[in-house]
C-alpha cells in the first residue's frame, strides 16, 4: 500500500514538473476510426512501457488491457473494410443486371 502511494505521488510530482517546466499538454484527438483508435494505443503502450513510476506487473496488466482493445479495434477494422467491399460489388452487380 505504501508503494502504491509512493508511486502516485512520483506522478503527482512528474506532472508539476512538466507543468512547471511550461511543456505543452496533448493536443485533443478525435477517435473516429479504428484505425485512430490503434494508433492511440500504440502510442499508450509505448507510455506505459516507458513509465519508471510503475512496477512489471502494473505494466504487464495495462498492456494486457490495451492489447485486449487493440485486437477489438483491428477485428473491427477488418470487418469493417470487408464490409465496404461487399457493399461495393454488390452495388456494381445491381447497376450491371439494370443496363
Amino acid at each position: 500500500m505504501i508503494q502504491q502511494r509512493l508511486r502516485r505521488l512520483e506522478v503527482l510530482i512528474e506532472r508539476l514538473a512538466a507543468v512547471l517546466r511550461d511543456q505543452p499538454g496533448l493536443a485533443p484527438r478525435r477517435l473516429q476510426t479504428a484505425q485512430d483508435v490503434i494508433d492511440l494505443l500504440q502510442e499508450q503502450v509505448e507510455a506505459v512501457r516507458g513509465a519508471t513510476c510503475a512496477g512489471a506487473v502494473e505494466k504487464a496488466c495495462v498492456i494486457g488491457r490495451l492489447a485486449a482493445i487493440a485486437r477489438q479495434a483491428i477485428e473491427t477494422g477488418n470487418l469493417a473494410v470487408r464490409l465496404e467491399e461487399l457493399e461495393a460489388a454488390q452495388k456494381e452487380r445491381g447497376q450491371g443486371r439494370r443496363r
